[in-house]
């Protein structure tokens, strides 16, 4: 079993802060500090460039690949991190469109985030006319799934409301129909289990800022299942998705496997500070987190209902239908949402009027949960949010 107050210990949460938003960015484990300072100091201060080799900095994309890829049901081998996710969303789906070459159309749903769907479009508008991004509604996904569609490409859990997608039954039913997957787990990996080789999946993109923990622009991952690394062409041919990089040839021959995805330079500050933020994972198991985590949500929608009327639920009721978010509808989410923060409640808030809070188990527990209500009900109930200077929008949400 997982021992939460355990890891509870292991970040470095401000005193006094209930913190509900590592659905948005993860907070600083304690260990992080000193080894991102040791890093910079004894590597790089002291080898200099001779740490790609004597400390290992070159092996870090896909090392940290294969710890995150215990996390979702990943082949070993079959995840490498570097670059942001919407590269990594732009990589795949080019490469899962190159599979299909016969087939136009890339389709997604509404609830999608949209730097996904930005990012599509874009790479269609380069292709041709003759491309489209079909965009429905979330519940028509599966009665689009048709043989003339290329690649599913959908964001597992919705950002907006932590709505769930069956990937299993979606991948089976996209393969019945000859199209290729690719599964954005933003808001997955870390917060439900994930098992990409079980459901058959093609291509997962995901970011490790949220519920991993890896820190601000922590860099995103790819996996390309097994039995497609070796097929797919890299759209983004960096020169360290090369078969042999310090040949420095001319012409471009891909890498193997998943090596492949590789594209530029990898952020070896970044990726150390990540490296400790998985020694926290290595602690947990990642059904216990789930189940802590649907206990903590079906608290909170007890409590918030119970004593805010003005709120109401966005998220599925069903707890196995949402991922570890709640989120409720409110005219002057906003505003309410500047309020509690001013209390000490961090959550966020997503437009038009969603009031958002991220439940992770390895640093939230129910104490903070009850709190966390007391203060949003007396800010509801007595009105606190409306003050002029709660209403002013700052420039991140």
């Amino acid at each position: 079993m997982t021992d939460f107050a355990a890891t509870k210990a292991m970040f470095d949460l401000p005193e006094g802060v209930i913190y509900l938003d590592g659905n948005s960015l993860g907070p600083l484990p304690r260990a992080a500090g000193d080894r991102v300072n040791e890093m910079m100091v004894q590597e790089w201060g002291q080898m200099l460039i001779t740490g790609w080799n004597k400390a290992g900095w070159m092996g870090l994309p896909t090392g940290l690949g294969d710890r995150i890829g215990q996390l979702i049901g990943a082949e070993p081998g079959s995840v490498v991190i570097g670059d942001t996710l919407s590269i990594k969303v732009y990589q795949a789906v080019a490469s899962a469109l190159e599979l299909c070459p016969d087939r136009k159309v890339v389709l997604s749903d509404s609830g999608n985030f949209p730097s996904d769907l930005y990012m599509v479009d874009g790479l269609l508008r380069s292709l041709g006319s003759d491309y489209e991004l079909r965009v429905v509604a979330p519940e028509d996904i599966a009665k689009n799934v048709t043989e003339n569609v290329a690649v599913l490409m959908l964001t597992e859990v919705d950002y907006r409301s932590g709505r769930m997608h069956d990937m299993k039954a979606l991948t089976e039913l996209a393969h019945a129909n000859g199209t290729i997957t690719v599964w954005d787990l933003a808001h997955s990996a870390g917060a439900i289990p994930v098992d990409l080789a079980g459901c058959n999946a093609d291509f997962a993109v995901g970011c490790t800022y949220k519920y991993l923990n890896g820190g601000p622009g922590a860099p995103a991952f790819i996996y390309v299942a097994p039995r497609l690394a070796n097929r797919v062409r890299p759209a983004l041919s960096g020169w360290l998705g090369h078969e042999s990089p310090f040949a420095f040839d001319l012409d471009y021959r891909p890498g193997n496997g998943i090596e492949r995805m590789r594209v530029g330079t990898p952020p070896v500050i970044q990726m150390t500070a990540l490296s400790s933020a998985m020694d926290v994972w290595d602690m947990a198991n990642m059904q216990d987190v789930r189940t802590k985590s649907i206990d903590l949500t079906e608290l909170f929608i007890e409590r918030v209902e119970a004593t805010c009327p003005d709120l109401h639920l966005a998220s599925p009721r069903d707890p196995e239908r949402r991922g570890s978010q709640v989120s409720f509808r409110f005219a002057d989410g906003y505003a309410a949402m500047q309020a509690l923060i001013a209390r000490g409640v961090i959550g966020d808030f997503r437009a038009p009027d969603i009031m958002r809070f991220g439940f992770t188990p390895l640093y939230v527990d129910e104490h903070d949960v009850e709190r966390a209500v007391e203060i949003l009900a007396d800010i509801m109930q007595n009105r606190l949010w409306d003050t002029p200077e709660n209403k002013v929008r700052q420039r991140v949400t």
